[in-house]
């Protein structure tokens, strides 16, 4: 669920206060975060692998957020 809700958080377009990220900043955001421990990184392998970060963006954000995306980038596996 924190997965969810920070990837939303970051790509919301009706924040006030911020600029919504295109997909691929908020997707190396979240990475870094996994590297961290602030996320579980293998939930966040999930979140990736399983292409829902892709099928929400379809559904939900911007055309101009959905940017070209090679998830291979964001690999966390040998940290």
């Amino acid at each position: 669920m924190a997965i969810a809700d920070i990837f939303e958080a970051l790509t919301a377009s009706d924040r006030p206060y911020k600029k919504s990220k295109p997909l691929s900043a908020a997707l190396r955001i979240m990475s870094h975060m996994a590297k961290d421990q602030h996320i579980d990184p293998e939930l966040f392998h999930l979140f990736l692998s399983s292409g829902c970060y892709l099928e929400y963006a379809q559904k939900f954000l911007d055309p101009e957020q959905i940017d070209n995306v090679d998830i291979s980038e964001f690999d966390i596996s040998h940290s």
